[in-house]
C-alpha cells in the first residue's frame, strides 16, 4: 500500500477498538486482541500496518514511573521568545538537552511551554541556568513545578 493509498483510508470501529486496547496496554499480543475481538490475529496485524502506515500509529512507548528511578522534579517552564520565528532554532538545540521530555508551541503569555524532568533541584537550577536561558533567542522563561501528577491517561479512540 503506498503512502498516499493509507492516507486516504479512514479509522473504522475495529480499527478504534484495536487502538483503545493497546493504549490501555501496548504489551497486549494481536492473538489476546484477536480473541476479543473475535476476529483472526491476521486481522489485527494487518490493521496494524495499515495504522502504521497512515501514521496513526507512531511506535510503542514504556511508561515508567521516574520516581522510582531516581528523577524526583518534574517541572513546566513557559518560555519567552525573543521573535517567534526564532522557535525551530530553539528547538534544535533543546533537543540536545535530556531532562526536556516535552516541548509545545503556544498561544498566549508564552512562546513554547516545556516540560523537563529532572534528579532534585540543584539539578533543576543547572538545566535553567546553564543550559535552557543560555540558548540564544530565548528572552526568559517561567518555571512551575508540579507537586503531583493527578490524571495521565490515553486519548481515547
Amino acid at each position: 500500500m503506498s503512502k498516499k493509498e493509507a492516507e486516504n483510508l479512514e479509522l473504522d470501529n475495529l480499527d478504534k477498538q484495536i487502538l483503545s486496547l493497546l493504549l490501555h496496554d501496548a504489551r497486549t499480543h494481536y492473538t489476546e486482541i484477536a480473541r476479543q475481538l473475535v476476529v483472526s490475529g491476521g486481522t489485527v496485524h494487518v490493521r496494524m500496518k495499515k495504522m502504521e502506515e497512515m501514521g496513526v500509529v507512531k511506535g510503542a512507548h514504556l511508561s515508567i514511573d521516574v520516581t522510582k528511578v531516581g528523577y524526583d522534579i518534574c517541572a513546566f517552564i513557559g518560555i519567552y521568545l525573543e521573535k517567534g520565528s526564532l522557535y525551530k532554532k530553539v528547538v534544535a538545540q533543546m533537543k540536545a538537552i535530556p531532562e526536556i521530555v516535552e516541548v509545545h508551541y503556544t498561544t498566549g503569555a508564552y512562546s513554547m511551554f516545556a516540560k523537563i524532568i529532572c534528579r532534585d533541584t540543584q539539578s533543576l537550577r543547572s538545566v535553567l541556568n546553564e543550559k535552557l536561558q543560555a540558548i540564544p533567542g530565548i528572552a526568559r522563561t517561567e518555571t512551575f513545578i508540579s507537586l503531583e501528577e493527578s490524571i495521565r491517561r490515553p486519548v481515547e479512540v
